[in-house]
Parts: C-alpha cells; structure tokens; sequence
C-alpha cells in the first residue's frame, strides 16, 4: 500500500506543478517550461493562452482526482483514476517521441525519460492497485 500511496501522490505533485504552473502563469509555462535553459513548450509555436490554461486546468484535475485516490486506496478509483491518466499520458509521450528531431540531446533525454516515467509509474501502480488497495 506505502508503493501505491507514494506513486500516486508522486503524479499528484507532478499534476499540481505543471497545472498550477501553466494555469496561473500560462506565458511564463510556455516559455520556460521545463527548466531555464529548456524551453521545451516554446518549441511548438505559436503560443495559446487558451490551450495552455486549458492544459494547466486538466492538469490540477487529474491532481485532485490522483490525491483523492491516494487518500482511499479505494481499488476501484485508484484503477480508473490511472487508467484515465494513461488515457492522456500514452498519446502525449507517442506524439513527443515522433517530435524530437528539433531538440538539443540533453532536452531529447530529458523529454524520453519524463514522457516514460508518466506512462510508467501508472502502468505498474495498476496492477499494484489490484492487489493492495481496498475494495
């Protein structure tokens, strides 16, 4: 349960740092988001206020729905809640992974490596979830 539990507030945190970001500072997200130096978002332009606080709103919706999981380790919603979450975080990586070649090196890994671990970590808390969390 403690694996279960750390996994999913782990994505809450996540959801809540990219959400809040892009949400509440959608032009600072756009230009600097993932680090100074690394302006991954920026590489797709032009930029949309719309659609970026539109990202930043699912975003903090998936981390309520996440955190309420991690609180009731209810089996059923803790299943559907990362399932719904690999629902988005498939055809993000899948559509980042086919858009790579304009990156530098360190921000293609970079890009790898935080893509896969979003698709990753739900995809084994599911089975986890089956398992361990409550009725």
């Amino acid at each position: 349960m403690t694996f279960l539990r750390i996994g999913l507030w782990f994505l809450t945190a996540t959801q809540v740092g990219v959400g809040g970001w892009a949400l509440f500072a959608p032009r600072g997200f756009y230009d600097g988001f993932p680090a100074p130096g690394h302006h991954w978002v920026a590489m797709f332009p032009p930029f949309n206020e719309h659609l970026v606080r539109d990202f930043g709103s699912l975003n903090l919706g998936f981390a309520v729905a996440l955190a309420f999981a991690a609180v009731t380790a209810n089996r059923l919603l803790v299943q559907v809640v990362l399932v719904s979450y690999l629902t988005f975080a498939v055809p993000h990586m899948v559509f980042h992974l086919g858009h790579l070649d304009h990156m530098p090196v360190i921000d293609q890994v970079g890009n790898v490596v935080t893509l896969a671990l979003a698709v990753v970590l739900p995809a084994v808390l599911i089975p986890v979830a089956r398992r361990r969390a409550t009725a």
